[in-house]
């Protein structure tokens, strides 16, 4: 499926005490693209909520090759790689444009859960074809 990708500029608060990105700081980066991405297709968690659940981590993989530092200009690409009755797979990407390093590769596999019950349910048709057909 389409890849949604952005840029930011790594802050000082993501920085750690060996002078790079903090190890924590690229999990939430991941959670915040796939937030960016579902939104921008129309899923954002509001509207997951009026389709009677939301999404849940089953498991993270984060796999690093190099460090970012404070004020790197960094790009993050995020795409959804399969997508079933009730688990989704997300992969992500995220580099260094100015040297084209790749800083760090992901996966997320998120369930698809009703927002009451906390059970898993069916992914509505609607938030499937918004990853499908729309960027």
């Amino acid at each position: 499926m389409t890849p949604f990708i952005y840029s930011f500029t790594v802050t000082k608060d993501a920085i750690d005490f060996n002078g790079h990105v903090n190890n924590v700081t690229y999990l939430s980066w991941m959670i915040s693209a796939a937030t960016k991405h579902s939104e921008s297709v129309g899923s954002s968690y509001e509207k997951c909520l009026e389709l009677g659940g939301t999404w849940v981590a089953k498991s993270h993989t984060i796999e690093y090759k190099k460090p970012a530092f404070e004020n790197d200009e960094l790009q993050m690409k995020t795409w959804i790689e399969d997508i079933g009755k009730i688990l989704s797979t997300r992969r992500y990407e995220l580099t260094r444009p100015t040297d084209g390093a790749l800083i760090c590769e992901g996966k997320t596999e998120w369930v698809f859960v009703d927002s009451k019950k906390m059970r898993p349910m069916k992914i509505p048709q609607d938030i499937i074809d918004g990853f499908r057909t729309r960027h």
